[in-house]
């Protein structure tokens, strides 16, 4: 298990990488300046951020209420995932168009293509993560615990 300094690290590494290579990537793929870019960049992130405490919140509720547990099977997390995913278009395409002055479907496309770079960033980036920061072993882990690290 990680330690919550080892979370925190990551969260914050994932988001700034993330924002330093979206930012660009954007304003290349939709010919707009990197700095409209990088608001839109960086209030997705927030709201993404914001986004998943809440959805997270409200699913394990209503999981708790339907089925008296927050265990999931790989279709209840296809499902989660694809509600968080739909969610988060909802809440960002609208600032997207408004922002950036385009239209809705428009707004889409760009949306849609946020979201596939994370998918695969996500991927990429946890996979590096684990390899530069390895997870402890069992009783690295207690140790760290019992630390308050």
């Amino acid at each position: 298990m990680r330690t919550t300094a080892d979370r925190i690290r990551h969260a914050v590494s994932f988001e700034i990488i993330g924002l330093a290579l979206v930012t660009p990537l954007g304003a290349w793929a939709f010919h707009a300046p990197i700095n409209e870019i990088g608001v839109v960049a960086l209030v997705g992130a927030t709201l993404a951020t914001v986004w998943n405490y809440v959805f997270n919140l409200a699913f394990d509720h209503a999981l708790l209420r339907s089925r008296g547990h927050v265990g999931k099977t790989l279709w209840l997390r296809l499902v989660h995932a694809g509600l968080f995913e739909l969610g988060l278009l909802v809440l960002l395409m609208p600032f997207i168009a408004w922002y950036l002055g385009v239209s809705l479907v428009q707004a889409l496309l760009m949306d849609v293509s946020f979201a596939g770079f994370y998918v695969v960033y996500a991927f990429v980036f946890n996979w590096a993560y684990d390899l530069v920061f390895p997870v402890p072993s069992g009783r690295e882990a207690r140790a760290g615990e019992a630390s308050g690290t």
